[in-house]
Formats: C-alpha cells, structure tokens, sequence
C-alpha cells in the first residue's frame, strides 16, 4: 500500500529524472463541486511543477454520459495518461477496459471506482480511505454527546452525497457501525436522505427534517456542503447551534468559517493537494514507464475547534 510518504518519493525522483513532454486528459466530476475545485487546482498546481507536463482539464458536469465522452476524445487524441474523478463509480469497468485497449495509463482520483480490486495493469487510485472519514466524525460527535448526557437518547440525521458515489455510502455505513460498536450504540438514526452534495439540497432536507417537529440532536453530512446547508436551515427555523452537534467532511475554508463562528462542532480534513499531488505523480510516473502501486492512500484527519487554526491554509 503506498502512503504520502512514498509518493512524495516519487514525485521527487520525477522532477529530478529527464524532461519528457506529456499530455494528460483530465475529467473532473463537477467544477461547482468546491472540494472538486480544490482537486482541481491543486493538479493545476502540481503538473506546473513537473517539467513538460500539460493538462487538458474537462468538465463533466456530474454527467456520466459526458464523462465518458471526455474519455473518448482523450483516447482518440492520444493522450499520454488520463486522469478522471468519476460522475458514476459504477461507470469505471466500461472506461477501465476502454483505456487499457488504447495502452493509455488511467489514474482515478478521490472517488473509488467500483472495479478497484480489478483494475488493469497501468491503471491506479489515489484517495483516501472513505470509512475513516465517518468514523472519525462519528466518533467526535460521539464524544460530544457523552459531555451533555445525550448518549443513550439522541436523534441523529445523515445528509448523504449522491448515491452513485461509493464514497457517499462508506461514509454513512462507517458512521452507523461506528456508534453501534461504542458509546453510543443508543443514539437512533431518525433519518438519512441523499442531499447529492449540494448545500442547497441539504438546506431543503433540513428545513423538512424540522418542519416534521421530531427532535434533531446530531446531524451527519457525508461532505461540508451539505453541513453548511443544514446550518443555514436550522439558523433560519430559530433553532440554537448550540443544541445540535453537526459534523461535516473536507475541512473547506467555509466549513472553517463555519467552525470559527461556534455553528460546525466538526468535520474532517481530506487533503485535496495531497491527493492531486500523488495523482499527477501517478499519471507522470506510468506515462513514463516507471511502476506505481494499485492503490494510494492519503490519510484523512479530525479537525475541531481545538486545532482548526492547524488547517486553516491546507485546503
């Protein structure tokens, strides 16, 4: 299993080897998608580092259709690698096999595809493990929950991102499994609903979620979009944030914003550099013959109000 140590490593050793000109097509899942946007420019970032590499960016809009257009066009262009965070986790064994015929190199970048124990030779995946993400919020949110007496009674919801995506569904098996397995095996999942990623989305599930007049003690949302977006609904019914814990997933400068103001009681810090790092480094290392481990996992980490100042320049 490679780690960010490793490749770190590798990157080293590919802008110190022999400059060689490469094209890599990339096809992001969503430009509005912010942490998507974070992945993006931190490949831009990246590759401008690595001498004779360029990047031909797509966007696919969360249409898989169109995605697997982008990948066509790469393929048919003769692109030297392809990179690609996938609209539709299910589509991966259909582009998979497209790529490998065309001898092009395939790095999936931070949402797993679901042929990942299958993947074709010169072909990788770059995230991090999406379990520790909902276990390690569960598990503050848990601790949270100790301190006011709301172990064994409390109501908690999950904003869930789209259902498509394996991340969406590790995130929420590993929050459930997490406070049935401690403390906290009282707490009663009174709802999740899929909310896509977006902050509107969970803006409009929270505002029913409230309307319905059940009590609401946690909330669980797969990303911090959707975080924010039950804040700002439970900020508009009059609600206190001080009476519902709310627990996000990226650590984006909005969800930090979020903390600071004492509304996000936690999230978790994906490291979007870190992960387009190792993705470029990838695609590079493969483009140029060199061999690349199946799978790259760059950790996640807790982040609270208590050492929040630690990440806020990281993402």
């Amino acid at each position: 299993m490679k780690t960010s140590f490793v490749a770190a490593v590798l990157a080293t050793a590919l802008m110190a080897g022999t400059a060689s000109a490469e094209t890599i097509g990339v096809s992001m899942q969503s430009f509005d998608n912010n942490f998507q946007t974070l992945l993006r420019e931190g490949l831009d970032a990246r590759a401008s580092k690595v001498s004779g590499v360029n990047l031909q960016i797509e966007d696919a809009q969360t249409d898989i259709s169109k995605q697997r257009s982008q990948v066509d066009n790469f393929i048919a262009s003769g692109v030297d690698a392809i990179i690609m965070t996938l609209a539709d986790t299910s589509a991966a064994a259909g582009i998979s096999e497209d790529a490998s015929k065309a001898g092009i190199p395939l790095v999936y970048l931070n949402l797993e595809p679901e042929n990942l124990d299958r993947l074709p030779e010169k072909q990788v995946y770059v995230g991090s493990k999406e379990t520790d993400s909902g276990r390690l919020g569960a598990e503050a949110a848990c601790e949270l929950l100790k301190k006011i007496g709301k172990v064994s009674d409390a109501q908690a919801y999950i904003l869930m991102g789209d259902l498509a995506h394996q991340a969406s569904r590790d995130r929420t098996s590993s929050v459930k499994e997490t406070l049935v397995q401690g403390d906290c095996k009282g707490v009663t999942i009174a709802d999740e609903q899929s909310a896509a990623w977006t902050r509107t989305n969970a803006m409009d599930l929270t505002t029913n979620w409230v309307t319905a007049g059940r009590p609401i003690d946690v909330i669980f949302a797969n990303n911090d979009e959707m975080a924010i977006g039950a804040i700002q609904a439970l900020k508009a019914a009059g609600m206190s944030m001080d009476d519902v814990i709310v627990v996000g997933i990226d650590a984006t400068q909005d969800a930090l914003a979020a903390m600071a103001a004492g509304d996000l009681d936690v999230t978790v810090f994906q490291n979007a550099k870190g992960q387009s790092a190792s993705a470029v480094d990838a695609a590079v290392a493969l483009a140029r013959g060199k061999s690349v481990d199946r799978e790259v996992w760059v950790p996640f980490e807790l982040v609270t109000p208590e050492n929040m100042d630690q990440y806020s320049q990281k993402n």
